[in-house]
């Protein structure tokens, strides 16, 4: 029989770039080599799309780009294509394929803009569609969806630039209304870049400064006291999750250095919560899952408060999979190892690819 082709997808113009790459990698590597032949296709920081034909140690360097065998390259959106288009000394070969796995974390990639793309292409893919992902990236689309479906969020408000020229106005009505502390979140980013906590007038100004350098649109959350913990999701008609992950802070809050790069967060299989508590997370995070109209797969973020509620904090439609990652430790956990995650991702891509969710 022969190979699955498969496109991975990585890098892309995202202030999540490098995690991507790391993430590719693993999934590159875990991949079952008997039933799968791999294309690999980064994106460059700047948004140029190239066919790698390197090792795959290449992609986790940040290498790759170098590569002189590298070459122009581009999905076709034309579905009589189903595959990518090469360009190299002026002419164009065509590279048929199966099913692709975007490996892409935050905007540009995570956020419909490649789900768009490949819906065109008539090619199927691993994830979460184009309007679950756009709307789980933007964070005032997810809690407008969540709230008026019963699922509790943070007390929230939304800037956009047009804000900005009465700025001490704004922040002075938000204060009054969620009280300090708070976080200050750009609304279309992902693993925590641009997030700052404020503790005052003048930090809040700062905070949404630094959140409309990285998104047009910002939003503002009441600060959750509680335990931060993460649910798996899994699938399609029918969905499963995961029992439940706990993040042990290092810092004030589990950002981007904590999630990445010094590994200094202690993830805790099963959380350190009450055993009974569990299925509660796990239908909440299904049920935001079914809301948001997600497929494939997602990470589901949650607070449990002090006094035991339970709040919705995001959802990331293209969890990481680096080695340090909740999303393949909690699949693990219920066993599904890393390979055998990543075979049955693609396989359900190509089995649902023809259904809307």
């Amino acid at each position: 029989m022969s190979k699955i082709k498969v496109a991975v997808i990585f890098g892309g113009a995202s202030s999540e770039h490098d995690i991507s790459l790391i993430s590719a990698s693993n999934i590159i590597r875990n991949m079952p080599e008997d039933k799968y032949r791999v294309t690999c296709i980064g994106i460059t920081k700047k948004g140029r799309w190239l066919y790698y034909p390197g090792d795959v140690s290449g992609i986790e360097s940040g290498e790759w780009e170098k590569d002189p065998d590298c070459t122009s390259a581009v999905i076709s959106p034309d579905p009589l294509h189903k595959g990518i288009i090469i360009m190299e000394n002026g002419e164009y070969t065509l590279k048929k394929i199966d099913v692709v796995f975007p490996v892409l974390h935050g905007k540009n990639g995570e956020d419909g803009t490649v789900q768009g793309l490949l819906e065109l292409s008539k090619i199927p893919y691993v994830g979460c569609g184009l309007l679950s992902s756009a709307a789980c990236m933007d964070k005032a689309y997810t809690h407008t969806v969540l709230d008026n479906n019963g699922i509790k969020t943070a007390k929230w408000k939304m800037l956009n630039h047009r804000n900005i020229n009465h700025l001490d106005d704004a922040c002075r009505d938000i204060a009054e209304e969620l009280g300090f502390p708070m976080f200050v979140k750009p609304a279309n980013s992902g693993s925590s870049i641009g997030i700052n906590k404020a503790d005052d007038l003048q930090a809040l100004k700062e905070a949404i400064k630094i959140a409309f350098s990285h998104d047009n649109k910002v939003i503002i959350e009441e600060f959750i006291k509680g335990q931060e913990l993460e649910v798996a999701v899994f699938g399609y008609d029918a969905p499963f999750a995961s029992f439940v992950g706990e993040i042990g802070k290092s810092n004030d809050f589990y950002d981007y250095d904590s999630k990445y790069i010094n590994n200094s967060v202690a993830l805790h299989i099963p959380a350190r919560i009450p055993y009974e508590r569990v299925k509660d997370f796990r239908a909440v995070a299904l049920e935001a899952y079914k809301a948001m109209g997600c497929k494939g797969l997602a990470r589901v973020d949650f607070f449990l408060t002090d006094d035991g509620e339970i709040v919705l904090n995001e959802i990331n439609t293209m969890p990481g999979f680096t080695s340090i990652s909740m999303y393949p430790k909690l699949m693990e956990d219920v066993g599904m190892t890393y390979g055998y995650l990543i075979d049955k991702l693609l396989e359900q891509a190509i089995e649902n690819s023809y259904k809307n969710y």
